[in-house]
């Protein structure tokens, strides 16, 4: 069961408390976790968090993560066998990696490698297309200064180019299918949703098409994307 000092159990009960519990919402940051639970064969559990202040800024859900963001997890069998709270999508990454052995390279310069692209992506990718979505799809739009819109415009072109070359001869960032792959390609599926393809010349970027491509073919791709279920 779990400690006393995680009370976000007592919005979001679990009814396996044996295994990881997934506070998500399937957002390109959320689907990195549900994903990377499928790839590895973890046993968890998945709670629908929604973006609604309700939800995100609830006393529960701060309790675990005070940031007010998607994902979290709570390891009852966390490292020395203590449970653990864990927030950030790109440390709940590493910390899977780690706890399965899987997806984070064979050597340590892998390692290395794999972490530099998955700190790519939430350094660069994942902050630089969230503006993007909001300046070119979202309430942004309606700004009549073009200058916020084609600057992030601008900005995604150029992380864009820097992936196109990167993904040069090879089906996966960092070598071997890896977190980083997990971490980056949801955000590139996200510029279908935000209708952001044709400005950003996505069709001439044929490195990134086939890599999502082969993404999407994962079964456990397929299935993490829709974890936890919206309706």
């Amino acid at each position: 069961m779990f400690p006393d000092d995680f009370p976000i159990a007592t919005r979001w009960p679990a009814k396996n408390p044996g295994v990881i519990q997934l506070y998500s919402y399937p957002t390109p940051n959320g689907v990195k976790a549900s994903i990377m639970l499928e790839e590895t064969g973890l046993e968890y559990e998945p709670h629908l968090v929604t973006l609604a202040d309700a939800d995100v800024k609830s006393p529960e859900f701060l309790s675990l993560n005070p940031n007010n963001k998607i994902p979290a997890i709570i390891d009852p069998n966390g490292p020395d066998g203590a449970p653990l709270g864990l927030f950030e999508s790109g440390a709940i990454l590493i910390y899977l990696a780690d706890k399965s052995g899987k997806f984070i390279g064979q050597s340590a310069s892998d390692r290395a490698k794999v972490i530099q692209w998955l700190m790519f992506q939430m350094g660069g990718v994942g902050p630089m297309l969230g503006q993007l979505g909001f300046f070119y799809k979202f309430a942004g739009s309606e700004i009549e200064d073009p200058r916020p819109r084609d600057r992030y415009i601008n900005e995604a072109k150029r992380l864009l180019a820097v992936l196109e070359g990167a993904m040069a001869g090879q089906d996966w960032i960092a070598g071997d299918y890896s977190i980083a792959d997990i971490a980056l390609v949801p955000w590139l599926k996200a510029l279908d949703f935000y209708g952001a393809k044709e400005v950003l010349g996505w069709d001439d970027h044929k490195n990134l098409v086939a890599w999502v491509d082969r993404f999407n073919a994962r079964p456990a791709v397929e299935r993490g994307s829709k974890i936890p279920a919206t309706s």
